[in-house]
């Protein structure tokens, strides 16, 4: 059915060179037409909400165990929000921090809150306002300096062009999304199952040989360690501290941060082995420190976050001379093995095995987030048995993973591709380039999937005081 979908039999000119042409039944207006700027305050006793990247308007209680933001605790101030309201992070918006809101509550007074008009549907305006179209006018509209500080406000943003269809197209639009996205989720998680499947195998694979070796038929002994159990003879139970130079990060300013310079590693730059530097927030030379500075083959280990496969606590990277000059930020710990004892690679290794990261848990503190110190990392005891012998595991587990790593990798692309196309097809049927009315009668009913675009995304990939826009 989605391959069916044709354009319009009638366009006209938006008038909009962003937009091009649009159906010529559709109307364009500008937004200060179709919105106009709510101020309401003194609603204290309303819920919390918030902004999220790639979610929209979310409660605030549906979060607040995964984040370390925490509110005033004078919310005289707060802005009320009613369902259908438009709301955008002023500072991030630019990055597609916005979204109509299905709740009643109260947002920061950094927000911007629109009223819209009956003209729109919620759920249609939602994808419009949300559709990376707008959010390249939001950034258009935004006054700053780099990626750092950007700020939209309304007499910006105002004079903005937005295209207004039938209100039974929009219900029409919002229906076959819906059916679409369910389908193209559905074909998402069969592909994930697959890798969390191959990750389960991969896991295996590195704590057998990280914990019992290479041969199955060595004598073992007793640890004494309770996470580490019985280990080879011939191995020798140590402590990180003993192997490891362990160094936490620098609290640097946020008001030292800027487009240009030097990257701060943070958490949210920590990818399960490789360092990502695109979104790193960075300092000027002034404020790099030679004591934080990294150097290739640094092991950075997340201290803080949440828990789980995709937590932030326990996420880990190896930095490359690619990734190079970066400054070592609060939160995150260095490893410098000692590369007479411990071999860099089998370091890594264990890092990912349950061996270690039961340990780190075991002495994690708070609650609305978990933490742990660099001597709490520094007492995680293992089995490390001969350098010779660290090689020759590092080599075998290698060998073992790289079909399952290429097979991972393989879906992994494939799921890209289908939110590649998942947002395509968003945009086109938003804006008027594929007629999907037609289309929409003749949806097939299904229990759809809820919050679709949320449920797609792994949040969790970042820690939550970075992650939060609030």
């Amino acid at each position: 059915m989605i391959a069916d979908l044709k354009p319009y039999a009638d366009y006209k000119d938006s008038g909009l060179p962003w937009l091009g042409q649009v159906p010529r039944h559709w109307d364009v207006s500008q937004l200060a037409k179709l919105a106009r700027v709510k101020s309401v305050v003194n609603q204290s006793n309303r819920q919390l909400l918030s902004v999220y990247l790639q979610r929209g308007v979310v409660r605030f209680s549906d979060v607040a165990d995964k984040r370390t933001n925490t509110t005033s605790e004078d919310l005289s101030k707060y802005q009320a929000v009613d369902p259908g309201d438009f709301v955008l992070n002023n500072q991030q918006a630019w990055r597609g921090s916005v979204g109509v809101s299905d709740f009643s509550g109260i947002v920061s007074p950094a927000y911007l809150v629109l009223a819209l008009s009956k003209q729109y549907l919620a759920c249609y305006a939602n994808l419009l306002f949300r559709d990376q179209s707008m959010v390249d006018q939001y950034l258009i509209c935004s006054k700053g300096v780099g990626s750092i500080q950007r700020n939209l406000y309304w007499p910006h943003l105002k004079s903005v062009g937005v295209v207004v269809p039938p209100p039974a197209e929009q219900a029409a639009i919002v229906s076959f999304l819906d059916w679409a996205n369910g389908r193209l989720e559905r074909a998402i998680r069969a592909k994930r199952k697959v890798i969390a499947l191959l990750n389960e195998q991969k896991q295996a694979i590195i704590h057998r040989a990280v914990t019992r070796g290479l041969d199955p038929s060595v004598p073992l002994k007793p640890s004494g360690i309770p996470w580490v159990g019985e280990i080879p003879e011939h191995w020798e139970v140590v402590r990180t501290k003993n192997v490891c130079r362990i160094q936490g990060g620098f609290a640097f300013k946020t008001e030292w941060f800027k487009a240009e310079g030097i990257p701060v590693i943070r958490m949210s730059n920590l990818r399960r082995g490789d360092l990502d530097i695109s979104e790193a927030v960075r300092v000027g030379g002034e404020h790099c420190l030679s004591d934080y500075q990294l150097s290739e083959g640094d092991i950075l280990y997340g201290l803080s976050g949440s828990i789980g496969s995709t937590g932030s606590l326990g996420n880990f990277a190896v930095v490359r001379q690619s990734d190079l000059p970066a400054q070592l930020n609060q939160r995150v710990a260095r490893f410098r093995p000692n590369k007479s004892t411990v071999a860099c690679d089998f370091l890594v290794l264990l890092l990912q095995t349950s061996v270690f990261y039961e340990q780190v848990l075991s002495d994690t503190t708070g609650t609305a987030q978990f933490n742990v110190s660099t001597n709490d990392v520094g007492r995680v005891a293992f089995a490390l048995p001969s350098l010779t012998e660290q090689v020759r595991i590092v080599s075998s587990v290698a060998e073992a993973i790289s079909p399952l790593n290429i097979t991972t990798s393989r879906l992994e692309g494939e799921i890209a591709l289908l939110r590649e196309y998942r947002t395509r097809l968003v945009a086109d049927v938003v804006t008027g380039k594929l007629d999907v009315r037609e289309a929409a009668t003749r949806l097939p009913d299904e229990v759809l999937l809820p919050d679709l675009a949320a449920a797609d995304e792994e949040r969790d990939d970042m820690p939550i005081e970075e992650e939060a826009d609030a």
